[in-house]
This record gives C-alpha cells, structure tokens and sequence, in this order.
C-alpha cells in the first residue's frame, strides 16, 4: 500500500523558517571562512573549523525543520536519535573537508572544483542519512533520476558559495551569496524528497501519534545554540562582518600565511641633493 505523503503540514512556515536557517548557516559559515583567508596561518585552522561547523549545523537544522511538515497520514513518524546525530557529524566534517580544501589552495581551479564536489556530496549524505534515520511501519522508495538530480544540485550550490567566499569582498556580497546557496540546498532538499514514495506494510487505518513537530525540536536545541554562538563571534569581529577592500586574500599556496596588502604611498617627486661644505657637511641655506 502506498502511503499518503504530505510534505507542507503546516503550509509555508516550514519551507521558510528552514530556508532561513540554510541562509544563516550559510552566512556565517562563509565568512568564518573569507576571514580563514586574511588572517595568519596558525589562526586559520579555527576560522575554517568554525565555518564548516556553521554551514553542516545550518543544512542539518535546515532539513529537520522541513522535515517537522512531513507527514504520512496512514503511519505516524519516529525517528532514530544516534542515526540524526550520525548525519550532523557527515555534514560538518564532509564540509569542513570542502572548506579546508579551499582555505588552504584557493577557491579557484582544481581546488574549488574538488572543495564544492566534497562539500555537495557531504550535503546530500546528510539528507539521505537523516531520511534513513525516519522510523515508521513501511519502506522508503526513491526514483533514481530525481535522487541523481538533487546531488547535482547540492554539489552546484556548494562550488558556488565556496567561490563566493574565495572573493573576499563586503558583508553584502556575502549575504547575497547566503542566500542563494540557501535557495539552491532548500532546493535540493525538496528535489530529494520529491524522489520518496513510501510503501507501508499494512492497510491500517490511520494511527495517531506524537507530531513530527514535537519529536524534533529537543534534537535542534543544540545546532541552534551553537548558530546563535557562531552569530555572536561574527558580530563581534568587525572585519569579518564589514570587509576591508585594503586586504587580500593569502596566496594560493600552503602554508603561506595571509598578510594585508601593502599600500604604498604615492610617488614623490624627485627632491635635490643639497650641496656639501667642505667639511663634507650640507651647506646650510641660512646663516
């Protein structure tokens, strides 16, 4: 028996509130690491940790929050807690490995390409992980193509924020790319879900059980602790939230440490030599 899905049991509110949280991970995790990139090497490693923590804890609670609307009306939802947690670790160290790829070599070339492939597929692992982590009287199903086409998209959606990182530009540059790679792994969470059919065992008639809702929120306490924490860092590091046009990013080696960029001085013109007294003194031009 094919079971009743419904995805939007409380209409908008969850696909909005996730979306949000995928923009605040994102936010914070993208500048945690255009700071990874000004700053010196031993400092770097903690910027690059804290981001990849940011961006896996805004996916992760992104998708649970849109899970808290998903419903199957013939069976109620359960979910197993050590196979949730296991899929908050996948998403930050999968990403932090995308992160630290680029930290270190650059947001561009080979490095950008491997980063974003890693740190896409770190996204989906955690979708599917946590979808797996769903308990209920039937079996979940999924259309290859759609499942393929969601991955594609989470990889895209990751090479692009890591780019928008390795740019080094204004706060405002950051939000806005926060906010399309929001869009793009809310995108790719519905494109996922959209490949489920979910087959129950029986033909019962509809069980009652406790809401999605109310099994989710004591999981999220801890993710959205640690957001508010990662928000507050940011807040209280004014280059990382202004951006200053006067530093550059480190050079795309490893191990060459980050340094502001030097300006230098407009030329002077060219000021004569003053002649020597005998003495080998300068003349002085008043007596």
């Amino acid at each position: 028996m094919q079971g009743t899905v419904d995805g939007f049991s409380y209409g908008l509110v969850t696909p909005l509130v996730a979306y949000l949280m995928a923009c605040l991970g994102g936010a914070l995790g993208l500048r945690c690491t255009t700071r990874s990139m000004l700053v010196t090497h031993s400092s770097r490693p903690a910027w690059l940790a804290l981001g990849s923590a940011a961006i896996g804890s805004g996916i992760w609670t992104m998708h649970f929050i849109a899970m808290m609307g998903f419903t199957v009306r013939q069976a109620p939802i359960h979910y197993d807690k050590a196979m949730t947690f296991a899929s908050l670790a996948v998403a930050i160290v999968m990403v932090g490995v995308g992160i630290f790829i680029v930290g270190y070599r650059g947001a561009r070339g080979t490095a950008l390409f491997t980063g974003g492939t890693i740190t896409g597929l770190g996204i989906a692992s955690m979708h599917y992980l946590g979808m797996a982590a769903m308990r209920l009287n039937g079996r979940l199903e999924y259309n290859t193509v759609t499942v393929a086409v969601s991955v594609v998209i989470a990889m895209c959606a990751a090479t692009a924020a890591l780019w928008a990182a390795g740019q080094v530009r204004g706060f405002l540059w950051s939000v806005g790319a926060s906010l399309v790679m929001g869009l793009a792994v809310s995108g790719m969470h519905y494109t996922g879900m959209a490949a489920l059919t979910v087959h129950l065992h029986g033909t019962s008639a509809p069980i009652s059980g406790e809401s999605p809702a109310a099994l989710l929120w004591p999981m999220l306490v801890g993710p959205l602790a640690f957001l508010l924490i990662a928000a507050v860092v940011v807040m209280f590091d004014p280059l990382m939230v202004m951006g200053k046009p006067d530093w550059s990013p480190v050079e795309h080696k490893p191990g060459v440490p980050a340094h502001p960029a030097v300006h230098h001085p407009a030329h002077q013109p060219h000021r004569p030599v003053r002649p020597l007294g005998r003495r080998g003194s300068r003349t002085p031009q008043n007596r």
